[in-house]
C-alpha cells in the first residue's frame, strides 16, 4: 500500500518548514486587569510580530508585580513573562526579540508608565520613552533602548 500526502497536509507541512525563525519563540504569559484595553492592544502588537500571547485577566495585579520583583518605579499596567524574563508595560516586540536573541543578564524589560505612541498606546500623540533593563538585586535600571519622536 502506497502512502500519499494530501495537498492540504502537504501545504501545511510546507508552511511549517517555511516559517520564519521567530515562529518558534516562547509563549508570552501576560497578566492584565480585565478592564484595560491598552493591554489587549499590546498583546495584539506582539501577536502581529510573531509571538503567541496567553492572556490572563485578574484584578490582583499588585501581588503579581511584587512576585516578579517589580518596583513602583518600573511599574506599568500589565506584566508578562517570556522565557525566564519579566516584561513590564508597553515594551515593543522588537525589544523582546532582541532580549531573547542576546540573552543579557537582566531580570527583564520595562517601559514604566504608559507613554503615548508605545505599542498599545497609539493615541495620535507621541511621547519619548525608554525601555529599561533591570536586575532583581540592583534597583538602578539600565537603558536597553530609547524611542524619540
Amino acid at each position: 500500500m502506497k502512502k500519499t500526502v494530501r495537498p492540504l497536509v502537504a501545504g501545511a507541512l510546507l508552511a511549517l518548514l517555511a516559517a520564519p525563525a521567530w515562529a518558534e519563540r516562547p509563549v508570552v504569559e501576560m497578566y492584565q486587569d480585565p478592564n484595560c484595553g491598552c493591554c489587549g492592544d499590546w498583546a495584539d502588537h506582539l501577536e502581529a510580530e510573531g509571538f503567541a500571547v496567553e492572556r490572563h485577566k485578574t484584578r490582583e495585579m499588585r501581588p503579581i508585580k511584587l512576585e516578579q520583583g517589580l518596583t513602583p518605579a518600573l511599574a506599568s499596567c500589565h506584566t508578562a513573562m517570556v522565557d525566564g524574563y519579566v516584561i513590564e508595560g508597553h515594551v515593543p516586540a522588537a525589544d523582546i526579540h532582541r532580549l531573547l536573541d542576546e540573552r543579557p543578564d537582566v531580570a527583564g524589560l520595562s517601559v514604566p508608565g504608559m507613554p503615548h505612541g508605545s505599542p498599545g498606546m497609539e493615541t495620535g500623540r507621541y511621547d519619548d520613552y525608554r525601555v529599561l533593563g533591570w536586575h532583581r538585586d540592583d534597583r538602578t535600571p539600565e537603558i536597553f533602548s530609547e524611542y524619540t519622536h
